[in-house]
């Protein structure tokens, strides 16, 4: 059984502080969804997550070791899609999903691009490129690539943006069949996701005024020659 975990998480985007304090754990099976306003972090989260950024303070763990150490391994167990779909123009969307897949180095990628093809409903398309999408074509090709290939971990960041109603649904299914795999799923959405029990985190609770934040670093700074101070006399003695 998988366990992903973070612990004490602070997240900086420039020098704005964006959460912090945050702590989650989930184990094969869950999923979690992030709220909050726009600005609280949530994409930000599910980057330290996938390993792209490396948070300001406390770490994110896979059964207990920090991804840190390994962040290949992390990325190979790992599908994140991110907000914008990322879609070449100039290639097909087959193209598309066989370029994805060999960078992931999937084996028999041919059968899981047309399994992926089916379970998004986009076979038709499999031959059109990809300036000539509507912006839900685009979305449910990107989803395609999450199929593409063994992970344990999906990190949806608004997976739902372009998709009507029944593209919606079949997304819930798919997050279910996987997570009936074993699969942990985390994602933010603004539209009512059909997600059987997710755990709710909000990023809301995690605001820390800048101001705050800044005086318990100053006090963390002040103490730390008190502290080299003591150990050299310990070690003195």
């Amino acid at each position: 059984m998988a366990d992903f975990s973070g612990s004490d998480l602070t997240c900086l985007r420039g020098e704005r502080l964006v959460f912090g304090g945050l702590s989650f754990s989930a184990k094969s099976g869950d999923a979690v969804m992030l709220r909050g306003r726009n600005g609280a972090g949530k994409s930000s989260l599910l980057r330290l997550m996938a390993g792209l950024v490396a948070p300001r303070s406390g770490d994110l763990r896979w059964n207990g070791e920090n991804i840190a150490e390994d962040r290949t391994a992390h990325h190979a167990r790992t599908h994140y899609l991110g907000h914008q779909d990322a879609i070449k123009p100039v290639l097909t969307v087959r193209d598309n999903l066989r370029l994805w897949g060999q960078l992931r180095g999937v084996r028999d990628l041919d059968p899981a691009i047309d399994r992926a093809l089916t379970a998004l409903q986009i076979n038709h398309l499999a031959r059109v490129t990809g300036r000539y999408l509507s912006s839900g074509q685009k979305r449910r090709t990107a989803l395609a690539r999450v199929l593409i290939g063994q992970s344990d971990l999906w990190l949806l960041d608004e997976p739902t943006v372009g998709l009507d109603r029944e593209s919606c649904a079949e997304l819930a299914q798919l997050i279910t069949e996987f997570r009936a795999r074993g699969g942990i799923v985390v994602y933010s959405t603004h539209i009512d996701l059909d997600v059987e029990n997710p755990t709710i985190l909000d990023l809301d609770d995690f605001a820390i005024p800048m101001v705050e934040w800044l005086a318990e670093q100053d006090e963390l700074e002040d103490m730390a020659p008190t502290k080299r101070a003591a150990s050299s006399q310990e070690a003195a003695q």
